[in-house]
């Protein structure tokens, strides 16, 4: 309403011979053309490509739990440690029947070469020496086994055993998470199946503050789409991640599809009426003369030959990128549009571009 008066006031005072106001001081910018990307946004998921599901290879109660749940523990380091006790005993028994017959063997071995026994006796020690000395071993290898170890570096995920518990073999106690080598796994829609291919650059997003985001490639990628959520899965890997990145996290991603050169303008030189887009380009008398719209004809032919006016013109733009919008329609390189004092400018209005 106080522009309205302002411009009746304006007009009023020019009908009876006062100077008209001067040109609008505008700030402007050239139609140049600009690089747009045309990303294709997804959700992903992080799955750890070494994750090992711990158990042991023998049964019995566990005596000793040497390690945490979230604790992180390198190749080899044991995790907890079976009853050893019987185990041990026929290991003793083991190892003094290996002893005696390793003795035996050797003490006819010299008999015969004394001549003082037969061969067949000694060869019949050394058989026995050898047996005993391989039943050691393999009991040895079972005691090995009552002590369970890391097969890889990585962090403990959850316990589900105690001391005093008994460990059946082969069922899995807890996972080994190692979080170094991590696999992104993207779902994309698959409307644009067609677009995405190996190679791609990957953006994924932290989702929390303080992390920058990982770029990568699509390493690959499905060759169907699941029927239940029409979803075409992808897959990027993230290499030397930090421990921040986890196995099982869910976070935003972006496929770079393609990049495309077009001309474009600032978003402050867009206005919005009705739905439709509008800009305010520079031109001249001539211009305006082409296309008056409602502007007063005694106005217009008053304008000097040099002067500069606002043009109104409606526009096609595609999506806003880095405060810029591409250029689909209505205007062309090289024209100046107007970024400043939008919501006072008229079509047809006199001009002065800084």
């Amino acid at each position: 309403m106080a522009l309205a008066a302002v411009l009746l006031l304006a007009a009023g005072c020019r009908s009876r011979g006062d100077a008209a106001p001067p040109p609008l001081k505008v700030s402007t910018a050239v139609v140049a053309p600009d690089t747009f990307a045309d990303r294709l946004d997804a959700i992903a998921s992080l799955d750890s490509e070494r994750i090992v599901q711990l158990a042991s290879q023998a049964t019995g109660r566990v005596t000793r739990l040497l390690v945490r749940q979230g604790q992180s523990v390198r190749a080899g380091q044991p995790v907890l440690v079976l009853d050893q006790a019987q185990l041990q005993a026929e290991l003793a028994t083991l190892r003094s029947q290996m002893l005696t017959d390793q003795f035996n063997f050797e003490r006819f071995d010299k008999l015969v070469r004394a001549g003082a026994a037969s061969a067949i006796q000694r060869d019949q020690y050394r058989q026995s020496a050898i047996a005993s000395k391989q039943a050691y071993v393999a009991r040895q290898a079972d005691l090995a086994y009552r002590t369970v170890r890391a097969p890889q570096a990585g962090v403990v995920g959850e316990l589900n055993i105690r001391p005093g518990d008994v460990l059946q073999a082969g069922v899995p106690f807890t996972q080994l998470v190692s979080n170094h080598v991590l696999m992104a796994e993207l779902e994309l829609p698959a409307n644009r199946a067609a677009q995405v291919r190996v190679g791609l650059p990957v953006t994924l997003y932290p989702p929390g503050p303080g992390l920058k985001p990982i770029t990568t490639r699509l390493a690959t990628v499905e060759p169907s789409v699941a029927p239940s959520t029409q979803l075409l899965m992808a897959q990027a890997p993230l290499n030397r991640a930090s421990r921040a990145w986890r196995n099982g996290m869910r976070l935003r991603a972006q496929v770079l599809l393609a990049t495309r050169r077009q001309p474009a303008i600032p978003a402050a030189a867009v206005t919005r009426l009705a739905g439709q887009s509008f800009v305010f380009v520079v031109g001249d008398p001539s211009q305006l003369r082409r296309n008056p719209g409602r502007v007063d004809r005694q106005a217009l032919a008053a304008l000097p030959p040099q002067a500069k006016v606002a043009l109104q013109v409606p526009v096609r733009l595609g999506p806003l990128q880095n405060n810029r919008y591409p250029v689909i329609a209505g205007v062309s390189p090289g024209q100046r549009v107007i970024t400043s004092g939008l919501l006072m400018l008229r079509h047809g209005m006199p001009v002065l571009p800084r």
